[in-house]
Order: C-alpha cells, then sequence, then structure tokens
C-alpha cells in the first residue's frame, strides 16, 4: 500500500480562482428563472408605492416650477411676440421699488410676529406641560381649535372686528363714546395681520413643542430634583435644550408662512384698500401682476427669486441650528 509523505493540499476559495464578477454571473445563470422573476419583482414593490406619489409630486410642483423658470426667461412684446430676453427679468425685479418694498414689509412682520407667536407657543406648551395646570386637556383643546378655522374665515372675522362702523372697534367707541385708532390704518394694518396669524398659529407651534417635551425622560426631572433644582432651573437645563430640534423646525416653518404671507392681507384689502396695496406682500405683488397686469412673465421672475430668498433664509437658519444642537 503507497502512502504519500507530502502535506495535504490547501484549496483556495472559488473567489481566488473565478473572478468574482465571472462567479456572480454564474450563480445568477445558474438561479432558476423564477426566483430571479421574484428577486425583480421584490426590487420594484417600493417603486410601486411611492410611484403614485413621486408622479403627483411631479405634476404640482417640479412641474409649475419647470413651467415658472422658462416664463421668467421671456418677455410678452406688442412687436414679436414672447421674446427671449434671458435674465432681464431677474435685473428688472432686483431693481424693483416696489418689489424690495414688499420684501421689506415681510421681513418687518418675520422679526416682529414670528418670536412673539413662537413665545407665546413655548410659555403654553411648557406650562400644559407641568402638570400644575388644572385642566390642561381643555386648555391644549382651546388653543389648538383656532388653527383649525380656515384662514378666510379667520380673516374675515377678525376683519368684522377690526371695523371702526360696523365691527366690535366701532361698537367700543359708540358704547363708551371714545375714538379708538383703526386697527385698518396704513400705520397698523401690519400689526393686525400679524394679530391675525399669531391667533392661527399659537396652537399649531404649541402642539410640535408640547409633542417634543412629552418624549424627555421622567428620570431627568426626578434626578434634577433630588439634586434640588427648581422648575425654572428644570426648564433651562433639560427642557429647552431637548426641544431645541423642535424650535428650529418651527422656526423655519414659521419663516417661510411669513414670506407667503398672502391671504389676510389680500382678503383685508377690500376693507382697507388705502393701506393694502397690491404690492403690500411679494406674493400680493406676484399675484397681481400675473392676473391684473397679465405680466406673467415678470410675476413669474418675483416668485422664482421670493422661493430662493425663502430657501435661502430658511437653510440658514436650520444650518445655526443644527450647530448650536450638535
Amino acid at each position: 500500500m503507497l502512502t504519500s509523505t507530502s502535506a495535504p493540499k490547501e484549496w483556495l476559495p472559488v473567489t481566488q480562482i473565478v473572478p468574482p464578477a465571472l462567479a456572480a454571473t454564474a450563480v445568477a445563470t445558474a438561479s432558476p428563472p423564477g426566483r430571479r422573476r421574484r428577486g425583480l419583482a421584490r426590487r420594484w414593490t417600493g417603486w410601486g408605492f411611492v410611484g403614485p406619489f413621486m408622479l403627483v409630486f411631479a405634476l404640482v410642483f417640479l412641474a409649475p416650477i419647470g413651467y415658472s423658470l422658462y416664463l421668467s426667461l421671456f418677455r410678452q412684446q406688442l412687436v414679436g411676440g414672447n421674446a427671449f430676453v434671458g435674465l432681464d427679468n431677474y435685473s428688472r425685479a432686483l431693481a424693483d421699488p416696489l418689489f424690495w418694498s414688499a420684501v421689506g414689509r415681510v421681513a418687518l412682520f418675520l422679526v416682529v410676529q414670528v418670536p412673539i407667536m413662537l413665545g407665546i407657543a413655548l410659555l403654553v406648551a411648557l406650562a400644559i406641560d407641568s402638570g400644575r395646570l388644572h385642566g390642561s386637556n381643555f386648555f391644549r383643546i382651546s388653543i389648538f381649535l383656532p388653527y383649525a378655522v380656515p384662514a378666510v374665515v379667520a380673516t374675515l372675522m377678525w376683519g368684522f372686528m377690526y371695523g371702526t362702523r360696523f365691527g366690535l372697534i366701532g361698537n367700543i367707541n359708540d358704547a363708551f363714546g371714545i375714538s379708538l385708532p383703526n386697527p385698518l390704518s396704513p400705520e397698523l394694518v401690519l400689526a393686525s395681520i400679524g394679530n391675525i396669524v399669531t391667533w392661527e398659529f399659537v396652537g399649531y407651534n404649541m402642539l410640535i413643542f408640547y409633542s417634543a417635551l412629552r418624549v424627555i425622560p421622567h428620570s431627568l426631572y426626578e434626578a434634577a430634583e433630588i439634586d434640588g433644582a427648581g422648575q425654572w432651573r428644570i426648564i433651562r437645563a433639560i427642557k429647552l435644550p431637548a426641544i431645541r430640534g423642535a424650535l428650529v423646525i418651527a422656526t423655519i416653518f414659521s419663516i417661510i408662512g411669513s414670506f407667503q404671507l398672502f391671504n389676510e392681507p389680500s382678503i383685508l384689502q377690500s376693507l382697507a384698500p388705502n393701506a393694502i396695496t397690491t404690492s403690500f406682500t411679494p406674493n400680493l405683488y406676484a399675484y397681481s401682476l400675473g392676473f391684473s397686469g397679465q405680466q406673467y412673465n415678470y410675476s413669474a421672475t418675483v416668485a422664482i427669486i421670493m422661493g430662493l430668498l425663502t430657501m435661502a433664509i430658511a437653510y440658514v437658519v436650520q444650518l445655526r441650528g443644527m450647530r448650536k444642537e450638535s
């Protein structure tokens, strides 16, 4: 019987003998057709769920933006029709005093109204979350209820109360023999609109803050109380840092809403025609240009510039908020 004195051979892995790409192709070729079809079906299952949303998103969001970009590069002329003008519409908008006046107005609205609204919403959320407020469920529903009122209805309701001849202000003047200032005057109309927007969205932002407060572990509160921390110390050291992300989100939403201010001034325009002009806000200016002045190309340009400006400011706020949170 012959015996071999040589060492046993070491078997190399398949990937070292056959190239990986060739081995994968061979395995895929050797797999049954039914298994390949099932794998392909699984691969397209996700797109089947996402497809309807992507289709609607493309039709109602991407397509209007693309069409607006197209319109902004042309100008309707009496001689020659629709002519390509490149970036001339953008140069005109950047030098338009009416446009920058509208931008400055909404910027002032943003600087004043948003901190007041978010501050009230935060105080209400902290009060409800403290557990020391009797009837917290009633207060939570009552404060959130104005958000359920459509903006048109809310503006008409407040416009009636602002009236000096037929509304609440007029009734107070007649009852007490005084003369309160007209909330729809050119000096006070922006503050009156801010009051309407604050009344509408305090409950919405309160719900965002309250939801963020509810996920904070109660063990942190217990540890702070054991260490002798009071309620204000708990708010500063635990609650506010924990909801910084919610504060950033609410701030971004408020910035976008401020630059998109349209419903309230457009509805109050009939009640205060001397105070609210067609260029009161950028969105109202673009709407007036397009549907009243028939300047669709320039209207699309104003809308695109405002979209880019809003996106840039929201991005800066989000970036700063993320840095502080990190």
